[in-house]
């Protein structure tokens, strides 16, 4: 009987361990981020191609390589004014979107002025950033990335997900903000 209960002993106490934790039913690699990146620098690269080949086909405008991404060209300068909007400024413009193909998705006059106040309010990225290179009384026309235009949702009416975007945008006044100039 000694023997006996001290096989069960023996047993029981081998018998208990802890807890095993659940393992995953799925696990993820990571290949569909992988491979999401991966279509998505293509599909940035066709557009760039695009629009290099827009810009190498129009020889009448000299075009400006932003540092935020798009291209830019003016179609009136201001030479006398030397002020560009700032952080806090409040300003009133004008633009129109269309299609890489010129194709007019919005006009001017269905978007109507706009006011808008320097990085406190929102915009689509490349308007956003398109509108602090502008000087009172200056147009010019964007040639915006589909990352920088309205992405991979649109805007949820004309604009479908994944288009670049070609915009003429004038600028009509300044309201300066007093903190901005300090």
């Amino acid at each position: 009987m000694r023997f006996f209960l001290a096989v069960l002993l023996v047993a029981i106490v081998a018998s208990c361990g802890g807890p095993e934790p659940r393992r995953p039913v799925e696990v993820k690699s990571g290949s569909f981020y992988k491979a999401s990146i991966e279509r998505t620098k293509k599909l940035l690269a066709a557009e760039e191609a695009a629009i290099q080949g827009i810009i190498s086909k129009d020889t009448v405008h000299e075009y400006i390589s932003s540092p935020d991404g798009f291209w830019y060209y003016y179609e009136t300068k201001n030479d006398t004014a030397s002020y560009r909007p700032k952080t806090g400024d409040q300003i009133l413009f004008s633009y129109n979107l269309m299609s890489l193909k010129n194709d007019t998705i919005y006009t001017a006059e269905e978007i109507g002025p706009t006011s808008h106040v320097i990085d406190k309010q929102q915009l689509f990225p490349g308007l956003q950033n398109a509108v602090k290179l502008l000087k009172i009384n200056e147009k010019a026309t964007f040639l915006f990335p589909s990352p920088l235009a309205y992405g991979y949702q649109g805007d949820n009416k004309a604009i479908g997900p994944k288009i670049p975007l070609k915009s003429s945008v004038e600028l009509h006044t300044i309201i300066i903000d007093n903190d901005s100039l300090n």
